[in-house]
């Protein structure tokens, strides 16, 4: 092993390596996965010289703490939290120089779900299906970080930025709106419920993940009896299980489903979802 690699020192909640993913594979049951919030992954990328496809850290609420075999150059944002190296604060939000050898923490967040470590030339495990994403549904790529665990990383290819710069980074939403279009299934459910669905408050429960973010709120009740034969499901799909509460799905959601379909999300709106903690009030706003 080289000096471009980094010993996972704690692993956090939840942290997995992704990148954009890998879409064109759902016909062989493949979902997309990738960042959650692609949007922060693509700036903290910008800020080490990274191109925007390159391989991050997505942390999930408690942060991790990691430890670099040599120097490197690290930028961490998405969810605002406390950046320390060597217990001394550091930059959030802007690239940072850690030496071989010390300790790089992103503490808990103080806002938002999923943080994001992008480190100049990329955490260069082996990519599958050409990406180097942490899938939970399929258990493609990598899997979800464990203490001890060492990363390679790749060669930087481009400058960082310089370490005053500002980056307008948005805040966690403290209500989630989603835009949708009704269907394909809206059918399924009465006239009643669809009304309740997008003039309703729900919340975002604890029980969301990569797969998709659940809902409590006012349960959607059907029009029809039955089951869908399995069909296809795409990212943003509101899809209403028998309890009536519905899942937007994210990144990791199965490529078939056979619960209806009561509406799409807005691709637009996603990254706010990824970063909706837990209690968020959530509404469904129907577009055309």
């Amino acid at each position: 092993m080289t000096d471009r690699a980094l010993s996972v020192v704690r692993a956090g909640a939840l942290t997995t390596v992704q990148d954009l993913g890998r879409p064109g594979y759902a016909h062989l049951g493949v979902p997309r996965s990738g960042a959650l919030d692609p949007r922060a992954a693509a700036v903290v990328n910008r800020l080490v010289g990274n191109p925007e496809s390159a391989a991050v850290l997505e942390t999930t609420l408690t942060g991790c703490a990691i430890r670099p075999r040599g120097p490197v150059i690290v930028a961490i944002g998405g969810a605002p939290c406390p950046v320390t190296v060597d217990g001394r604060p550091a930059a959030w939000g802007a690239p940072v120089r850690v030496a071989a050898g010390a300790l790089l923490e992103a503490g808990w967040t103080t806002g938002g779900v999923r943080g994001y470590i992008a480190f100049a030339g990329g955490v260069a495990v082996d990519p599958v299906l050409g990406s180097r994403s942490t899938d939970l549904l399929s258990g493609l790529g990598p899997p979800p970080l464990a203490d001890g665990v060492v990363l390679p990383l790749g060669r930087p290819v481009g400058p960082a930025a310089r370490s005053d710069v500002c980056v307008p980074w948005p805040a966690p939403p403290a209500e989630l709106v989603l835009r949708v279009r009704l269907g394909p299934r809206a059918d399924w459910f009465t006239d009643a419920a669809l009304r309740a669905f997008t003039s309703g408050v729900y919340r975002v429960s604890a029980m969301s993940n990569r797969i998709g973010l659940r809902t409590e709120g006012p349960a959607l009740e059907r029009a029809r009896d039955g089951e869908l034969p399995s069909e296809g499901m795409v990212l943003g799909a509101v899809q209403v299980p028998p309890d009536g509460r519905p899942v937007v799905f994210l990144a990791d959601h199965p490529t078939t489903g056979g619960y209806p379909v009561a509406a799409v999300v807005d691709e637009r709106d996603l990254p706010a979802a990824a970063q909706a903690a837990p209690g968020t009030p959530v509404r469904f706003i129907p577009v055309r």
